[in-house]
C-alpha cells in the first residue's frame, strides 16, 4: 500500500458509518503528513547510518560513541521500516485548546518542526492512556485505532466532555477494545501497546527507585506492564541508560521468553537483556530438579548462601611459618608477618583470583626490598617469578579456584560444610552429601553463582598473567631494537635520540592489546531488574540479582495465589526479609484476558486452599461453557477445534505423552505459566497433585485460556 494515495482505513462493510469523511478526513490528512515524513526520516536515516559505518572505526570512547550511535540508528530504522503508518496508536483532543495529539511508538517531527507524533513513553502522551470518565486529565475525547496488515480495521471514540461529540466520534461501546480481547492468538505476544489500560499504564509510569511490587491475578496485564515499563524506563529514566546499567528482564522459564521475544523490539527497544535464572550460571542448562524437598528447603536459604564466603576466605589465609626463598644473588627470609602484610594488600571487594595476583605483586615487593645486593630489580622480579618453591608456597596459600570445585566441595567433605555453615545440624549435613558432588540441579544455582561472583573468572586471571608476561618480554625486545637504533646513530641528533624518552618507548609498545574475551552481558551490575512470576522465587535465588543490581531498583511482578510452594508472607515482609529497604506496592484487579466462564471455575479450585487470594474479576464473557469430557475425547476435541477455527493456538496441559502439532502445543503446568492461548485442554488435572501446589497448577493451567477450557479425565 502506498500511504500518501490510498486511505489509511480499511474498514469492513459492517462498520461503513464510521468511514464517515466527518468522522475520519482529519485522521486522513494527518496520515498523509505522517506517510510523507517517514519516508523523508528513512531516507535522511538511511544516509546517515552508511556515512556513520564509512567512518573510520578510532579507538576508546570514539569507537565506543561510533558503535552507540550504529546502533541507535539501526534500531530507529529497524522500527520505521516495520510499521509504517501503524507507528501511530490514536490521537486525544485537549478540552481547553481542542488540539489534536496523534500518539506513537516513537516520535516523529516533520521537517518544519511540526510534531506529526509525540511518543507513547513522553509525559505529553500520559492522557492518552491514563485517562478516565472519573480523570479526564484535561482531554475532551480520545481515539485508539486497531491496525490490521497495516491498515486501520477499526477505531473507538470515548469521550469525556459533553460538547466533544459534536459529530467527530463514533460511540460504540469500545468495540474495538473489547475485540482485541477475544482476536485469536498466536506463537508470540501480540502487539497490545495500543490497548494498554489506566490502571496499567499507572504502572508502567511510575518511579524507578526502590522497589515496586505489581500483584495481579491471571488476565490483568502483569507481563504487559512489565515489557511496557522495562521500554519506558529505559526512555524516560536517565539513570537507566544502556551506559549507566541498563535493565535485565528475568522471565520464569523460556518459553516465556519465546512468547515475548517481539515485544520490546516493537517498542524501539533492542538494549534490555532478557533471561531465566537458570541462564544467570552457566550450569543453569544443564541442571537438574532436586528431588529431596528437605534438601530443596536447605539451599533455598540466603543464609546458605552466604556459607561461600567464608567457604572462600579459607583459602586466603596467609601461612603461619616464614620460609627461606633462594635466589641467584642470596637468599631472602619470608616471614610469617611479611605474608600477612601481603595479603592484606588485596583491595576489598576483589574477586578472590583477581586479588590473588594483587597479592603476588606485594609479595614480590617485599622480597625485593629486603634482598641485599646490587642486582638489578627487573631480573630479581623475574627470578622470583620463577622461583618454583616461592611459587608453590603461594599457590597453596591463596589458590586459583573454580566455582564449581567450591561448591561440590561443600556437598562432599562433611567438615569443610559444618565449618562454613556451622548452624547445619549433623542431619543436615548428611542430607546435602551427595556421591556426585557436581549433579547440579536448580537449587545448587544460587550457590554457585555467589561462588562465581566472589571468586571472579580464574581464565581471566591466567589470560592477564599471559598477558602481563607477553608484555615484558615485548618491552624487552623493543628496548634491545631502540638501544641497536641509537648505536647506529653517528652524530646522537635529530628524532633518533628521541628514542632515549621512556614515554616514547612505552609507546612503541601496545599494552592495550590484550586476548579478546566475549563478555557476559548477564553478570551486570545493572541499573534496574524486571522479574516476572517473582512469586516463585526462593531467599537463594534474590541473592543472584540483588548481587546485580547494587542500587535495588526493581520491578517485581506476580501473584502470591500462583505460588507453587505457598506464599504465607506479605510482599512487604518477603522483601524485607531478603534485602530491600523501600518498597512499594500496585495491585492489578481487572481480568482482561480470561473469560467470566473459565473463572467461574478457577477461582474455587484456588481458594479451596488460598480463601484471601487475589482473584481477578473478568471484564468480558466468552459466550463459551467451559466443556468437561473423558480423556479419549482428547484428539476429537483437537480435530473439531482445528477444523472451526483457521487461526489461534490450542495447548494441551497435563499430557506427557501428546506430541504437539500444528497449533496445538503440549506443557506442563508449570512450563505454561505466563502464556495464554485460545484453547486450553487440561487432561487429568487431579492428578497435577495434592495441596497448594496441586490446586496452583490447576489454578494456573485453567486460567490460561483466552476462549475456551475443556477439561479431561480418565474414566
Amino acid at each position: 500500500m502506498n500511504p500518501l494515495t490510498t486511505s489509511a482505513f480499511d474498514l469492513p462493510d459492517r462498520l461503513s458509518p464510521k468511514a464517515d469523511p466527518t468522522l475520519i478526513g482529519d485522521d486522513e490528512r494527518h496520515f498523509a503528513a505522517v506517510a510523507e515524513c517517514l519516508e523523508q526520516s528513512i531516507a535522511e536515516l538511511s544516509d546517515r547510518l552508511d556515512a556513520e559505518l564509512r567512518s573510520p572505526g578510532g579507538l576508546g570512547r570514539q569507537a565506543m560513541d561510533r558503535d552507540t550511535e550504529i546502533h541507535r540508528l539501526t534500531a530507529r530504522l529497524r522500527t520505521l521500516r516495520r510499521f509504517g503508518l501503524d507507528l501511530c496508536l490514536g490521537h486525544m483532543v485537549d478540552a481547553d485548546t481542542s488540539e489534536r495529539v496523534y500518539v506513537g511508538r516513537l516520535g516523529l517531527t516533520d521537517s518544519t518542526g511540526h510534531r506529526l507524533l509525540v511518543d507513547w513513553r513522553s509525559p505529553a502522551a500520559e492522557p492518552f492512556f491514563g485517562a478516565t470518565h472519573a480523570n479526564p486529565m484535561g482531554l475532551a475525547s480520545r481515539r485508539r485505532y486497531r491496525w490490521s496488515r497495516g491498515r486501520i480495521s477499526d477505531y473507538w471514540d470515548e469521550v469525556f466532555t459533553s460538547d466533544a461529540i459534536a459529530g467527530h466520534a463514533a460511540l460504540d461501546d469500545q468495540s474495538a477494545f473489547i475485540a482485541s480481547l477475544g482476536t485469536s492468538r498466536s506463537p508470540r505476544m501480540r502487539d497490545v501497546l495500543g490497548t494498554i489500560q489506566a490502571d496499567q499504564d499507572a504502572i508502567i509510569r511510575a518511579g524507578s527507585r526502590g522497589a515496586l511490587v505489581v500483584d495481579g491475578g491471571p488476565g490483568t496485564g502483569k507481563t504487559v506492564v512489565a515489557l511496557h515499563r522495562s521500554a519506558y524506563l529505559l526512555h524516560s529514566d536517565p539513570r537507566l541508560g544502556h551506559r549507566r546499567g541498563g535493565v535485565l528482564f528475568v522471565g520464569p522459564h523460556q518459553p516465556y521468553l519465546g512468547y515475548v521475544a517481539d515485544v520490546l523490539p516493537s517498542l524501539g527497544e533492542e538494549g534490555v537483556q532478557t533471561c531465566t535464572l537458570r541462564d544467570l550460571v552457566a550450569e543453569g542448562e544443564g541442571a537438574g530438579t532436586e528431588t529431596d524437598p528437605a534438601v530443596a528447603r536447605l539451599k533455598s536459604s540466603a543464609r546458605l548462601v552466604a556459607a561461600i564466603e567464608p567457604a572462600v576466605r579459607f583459602y586466603e589465609e596467609p601461612p603461619t611459618e616464614g620460609m627461606t626463598v633462594t635466589t641467584h644473588w642470596s637468599d631472602i627470609r619470608l616471614t610469617a608477618d611479611d605474608w600477612a602484610a601481603a595479603f592484606e594488600a588485596a583491595e576489598p571487594g576483589t574477586p578472590h583470583n583477581e586479588a590473588r595476583e594483587q597479592v603476588w605483586e606485594e609479595l614480590l615487593t617485599i622480597l625485593v626490598d629486603r634482598h641485599e645486593g646490587d642486582a638489578p630489580e627487573n631480573l630479581l622480579r623475574k627470578s622470583l617469578h620463577r622461583n618454583r618453591e616461592l611459587l608453590k608456597a603461594f599457590n597453596r596459600a591463596w589458590p586459583l579456584l573454580e566455582a564449581a570445585d567450591l561448591v561440590s566441595d561443600l556437598w562432599s567433605v562433611p567438615a569443610y560444610l559444618r565449618m562454613c555453615a556451622p548452624w547445619l545440624g549433623p542431619d543436615d549435613v548428611k542430607r546435602l552429601r551427595r556421591a556426585d558432588a557436581q549433579a547440579w540441579t536448580v537449587s545448587d544455582l544460587p550457590l554457585l553463582d555467589a561462588a562465581r561472583q566472589r571468586l571472579g573468572d580464574p581464565e581471566a586471571a591466567r589470560r592477564r598473567r599471559r598477558h602481563n608476561v607477553s608484555l615484558a618480554a615485548e618491552r624487552e625486545r623493543m628496548a634491545g631494537v631502540i638501544d641497536n637504533v641509537i648505536a647506529g646513530d653517528d652524530d646522537g641528533e635529530g628524532a633518533v635520540t628521541m628514542l632515549l624518552g621512556q614515554d616514547l618507548r612505552d609507546a612503541l609498545v601496545d599494552e592495550s592489546v590484550s586476548p579478546r574475551v566475549e563478555p557476559d552481558l548477564l553478570a551486570g551490575p545493572f541499573a534496574h531488574i524486571v522479574v516476572d512470576e517473582a512469586q516463585e522465587l526462593t531467599d537463594a535465588q534474590w541473592q543472584m540479582l540483588l548481587a546485580r543490581c547494587p542500587s535495588r531498583s526493581f520491578t517485581i511482578v506476580g501473584d502470591r495465589a500462583q505460588a507453587r510452594h505457598g506464599f504465607t508472607e506479605s510482599w512487604q515482609e518477603r522483601l524485607e526479609r531478603i534485602g530491600f529497604d523501600r518498597i512499594e506496592l500496585a495491585t492489578l484487579s481487572i481480568n482482561y484476558r480470561t473469560p467470566e466462564e473459565v473463572m467461574a471455575e478457577a477461582e474455587p479450585v484456588v481458594r479451596a486452599v488460598l480463601p484471601d487470594a487475589n482473584v481477578p474479576t473478568s471484564v468480558r464473557s466468552g459466550g463459551v461453557p467451559v466443556v468437561h469430557g473423558s480423556v479419549s475425547d482428547l484428539s476429537a476435541v483437537l480435530d473439531t477445534w482445528l477444523a472451526a477455527h483457521a487461526d489461534g493456538i490450542a495447548c494441551v496441559i497435563g499430557d506427557p505423552a501428546f506430541r504437539p502439532r500444528a497449533r496445538v502445543r503440549s506443557l506442563t503446568p508449570e512450563l505454561s505459566k505466563g502464556l495464554e492461548f485460545d484453547l486450553v485442554v487440561l487432561v487429568d488435572p487431579a492428578r497435577f497433585g495434592d495441596g497448594i501446589e496441586g490446586a496452583v497448577d490447576r489454578y494456573v493451567a485453567m486460567t490460561r485460556a483466552t476462549r475456551q477450557l475443556v477439561v479431561l479425565t480418565s474414566a
